[in-house]
């Protein structure tokens, strides 16, 4: 059962950015679509990014429409980890960011296709 570990997190202002960094450890990372989902309170976690394993010689990549063009999702099989590296971020991004991992190869958008999930961190984004 791999343990997936999430940092960077925090607070900044309306127009900066935030890199988060989820490290796999266990299981077969370069197998594994990585994603990344947001929950804000009262509201479902919803899809924000993913791409799709590395066994597969295209590199699928999905974003949700709303951080589109603002957010990239990375991932780094030789140390097992996926990055998501947010810009030009907006109060509406403030929530609390999960990494997970799923069955690859394609980059997958729904929670049900992930297995693995990370503890979650904090991004807060003022005005």
């Amino acid at each position: 059962q791999p343990h997936l570990l999430e940092s960077g997190g925090g607070a900044v202002q309306a127009g900066g950015s935030l890199k988060l960094s989820c490290r796999v450890q266990g299981g077969t990372f370069y197998t594994y679509t990585m994603g990344w989902f947001r929950r804000t309170p009262g509201k479902s976690r919803e899809f924000v990014a993913s791409i799709g394993c590395s066994t597969s010689t295209n590199r699928w990549l999905s974003y949700a429409d709303s951080v589109n063009g603002r957010f990239t999702v990375s991932r780094d099989d030789n140390k097992n980890t996926s990055e998501l590296t947010m810009t030009s971020l907006k109060p509406e991004d403030s929530a609390i960011y999960y990494c997970a991992g799923g069955a690859g190869p394609a980059a997958r958008t729904t929670e049900q296709d992930y297995i693995y999930w990370g503890q979650g961190t904090q991004v807060t984004v003022s005005t």
